[in-house]
């Protein structure tokens, strides 16, 4: 594959060329190199330079410095060359929902050190110690339960496990999540647990075109963050927004946007 890509650090700051093909040789010897000759790599970059101006347009618009919000390339279904490729080109941050598919990408990947994988996913009990050692962010957390398991078994080598509460935001019977009401005892009780940080809040609103009803959704998990910091906390994040309501989501303040589709395309 004879493709040359610049290579960025998190922050932007190039450090160099690489040759997308020995990049995949390197990570996973001829069977990856094989996976991405199969893939329609070249858009992948075309499509993450779309999905980032369109943060840093929807940033600009609502008055905000664009580096404040951050994007989390959504990669679950997706095979590990394509996540060489967005890597390629810069992007460092992957959500996975499902534990196993992520565990082995991590492994075929691990010599990309400087990845940051997020669990964006629903957590079950069983699952709770291999998410503690293997993800620096869980998006995903709606039971005290859940995260008494993850604080006890994160292992004592790694920094705090970067958390996030989920909130059924619009009370959708089909998703998961704490309702409004119940919120701020999950939080209070969650924030003395030493192994992990609350950092903050995230959400999947009802699916609508709506631009005023998305903005009113995410408006609830804004005051909700604020509200919670009135009590004590120190949330900083919203994790809000997708492919097609990212820009409401920045408009309110999301802090992540979790993006899949608009980056590598229809689910493999």
């Amino acid at each position: 594959m004879q493709v040359r890509r610049a290579l960025f650090s998190a922050e932007g700051q190039e450090f160099g060329d690489i040759h997308l093909g020995n990049l995949l040789l390197s990570l996973g010897g001829a069977d990856l190199f094989e996976e991405s000759v199969q893939l329609d790599m070249h858009k992948i970059d075309d499509k993450l330079a779309k999905v980032t101006e369109r943060i840093h347009q929807a940033a600009i618009l609502a008055g905000r410095d664009p580096q404040t919000v951050q994007l989390i390339a959504v990669s679950k279904t997706q095979p590990p060359a394509a996540i060489a490729e967005a890597y390629a080109w810069g992007q460092r941050r992957f959500g996975e929902n499902y534990l196993q598919e992520a565990l082995d990408k991590q492994q075929a990947l691990h010599a990309l050190d400087d990845l940051q994988w997020h669990f964006i996913g629903p957590i079950q009990s069983n699952k709770t110690r291999l998410i503690a050692a293997h993800f620096a962010w869980v998006h995903s957390v709606d039971r005290l339960r859940i995260a008494q398991r993850l604080n006890d078994q994160r292992p004592e080598g790694l920094p705090p496990l970067e958390i996030c509460i989920q909130v059924n935001i619009d009370d959708e019977d089909t998703k998961s999540g704490v309702n409004l009401a119940e919120l701020p005892a999950l939080a209070l009780a969650i924030q003395p647990l030493k192994r992990l940080r609350l950092r903050g809040l995230m959400a999947i609103p009802v699916a609508t075109s709506d631009t005023q009803q998305q903005r009113a959704s995410f408006s609830r998990l804004r005051l909700a963050v604020a509200a919670l910091n009135r009590q004590g906390l120190a949330l900083d994040t919203l994790s809000m927004g997708m492919s097609g309501d990212l820009e409401a989501a920045i408009a309110e303040g999301a802090t992540f946007v979790r993006v899949g589709t608009d980056i590598f395309g229809a689910r493999q």
